[in-house]
């Protein structure tokens, strides 16, 4: 995932040559995706420094729903100094050591809270925006994802036979290869005490562990918040691909909703095809979270609908605010908004590929499962 050390000194040396003076801001009408500065020629990712002005909508958002994530973020951040944030070319610089951090975060202590203006200010004084690139585009891939809902129970039945388990020991999570989906469905783990939860559906246990974290309904009406804890150290493969090349679908055609409709009405064919993808997950269960609340990131910040996201850890540092450009995948509006790089995901890579948390319930899936749009990227670094 990481750069070599010499690839990273000659990226670092192509960077230093591709920065170049901010363009004009750009028209107020100027649609979403048009880049905001002079994008950097040449393969590879690429970090060009611009003014917070060239971030379209910077100043219709509400810093101050943003801020707090931040607030959180500073505390994972500075709890352990030594540990590596990650980000690579001048993210990795600027933002990949806990210590370059302490200042900003000691100044967002001291910002009152609920008032945009006085948050806003704060971003601009403390941070230095840079535009994500890679190949010589500005264009990336924003997608979404939610906290699901499902029905299940501690105990198995005819009505719930379907095993959710928790990490084997021994294993590091996303650490040495194990068994694949297909050995781990056909009883490679059975009896090993290894079952959390029993679900009542396979389609929703696999779309469960794409999330990393849900909330299972239990037959008392108890609830059980369960989050990612582990993966078999096999390779992510997306089943809308799959799909696609089976010639189900089109690539236009893929979604949540599509690939699921699918399965459910294939169940001859649903399981072959979900196992086309290896890669398996394993969970643990939450206690203490209030229902208004997020599911713990990968950086472990509790995540705030809309204000958080998943990065690739290789180009931004775990913590850091990025500014997204993209639409909303019902209506087409504008989706602007300053949002906080608090988690992780199997399929999130490159440097301008987000994946963005849109909470829990029936809305959010809805809206998750439809966002796959184009759109521009900033990541704000300590001045």
């Amino acid at each position: 995932m990481r750069l070599l050390p010499a690839a990273l000194a000659a990226a670092l040396a192509v960077l230093a040559g591709c920065t170049k003076p901010a363009p004009p801001p750009l028209p107020p009408n100027a649609p979403a995706g048009t880049p905001a500065w002079n994008v950097p020629t040449g393969p590879g990712p690429a970090m060009t420094a611009v003014e917070f002005d060239h971030l379209p909508g910077w100043t219709r958002d509400n810093a101050a729903e943003a801020l707090p994530g931040f607030l959180a973020n500073c505390v994972q951040i500075l709890a352990s100094p030594s540990q590596g944030l990650g980000g690579s070319l001048e993210a990795g610089l600027r933002g990949g050591n806990p210590e370059q951090w302490r200042r900003a975060c000691e100044a967002a202590r001291a910002v009152p809270p609920g008032n945009p203006a006085a948050a806003r200010t704060f971003f601009e004084a403390n941070f230095r925006p840079y535009g994500l690139s890679s190949d010589g585009s500005s264009v990336g891939l924003f997608t979404g994802y939610y906290e699901p809902e499902l029905r299940g129970s501690r105990t198995q039945s005819r009505t719930y036979d379907v095993p959710l388990y928790r990490r084997p020991p021994g294993l590091v999570a996303g650490g040495r290869a194990i068994f694949t989906r297909a050995q781990i469905e056909n009883g490679a783990l059975r009896r090993k005490r290894l079952e959390l939860l029993w679900l009542d559906d396979p389609i929703d246990a696999f779309f469960l562990q794409i999330q990393g974290a849900g909330r299972v309904i239990l037959p008392d009406g108890g609830v059980v918040r369960v989050s990612y804890d582990g993966q078999n150290g096999q390779s992510y493969v997306p089943i809308g691909r799959v799909l696609v090349d089976r010639g189900e679908m089109t690539l236009e055609q893929v979604s949540m909703q599509t690939i699921k409709a699918w399965l459910k009405a294939n169940p001859r064919q649903a399981r072959t095809v979900m196992d086309q993808n290896p890669s398996y997950v394993f969970f643990r269960e939450l206690a203490g979270i209030p229902p208004d609340q997020g599911p713990p990131g990968t950086f472990g910040v509790r995540l705030a609908p809309m204000r958080s996201v998943a990065v690739d850890k290789t180009y931004i540092p775990l913590g850091a605010p990025v500014w997204i450009d993209t639409e909303d995948p019902l209506d087409g509006s504008k989706l602007q908004r300053l949002m906080m790089a608090q988690d992780l995901g199997g399929a999130i890579r490159g440097p301008i590929r987000t994946d963005i948390f849109f909470g829990w319930g029936q809305a959010a899936e809805e809206r998750a499962g439809r966002m796959r749009g184009k759109g521009t990227e900033y990541v704000l670094l300590p001045k």
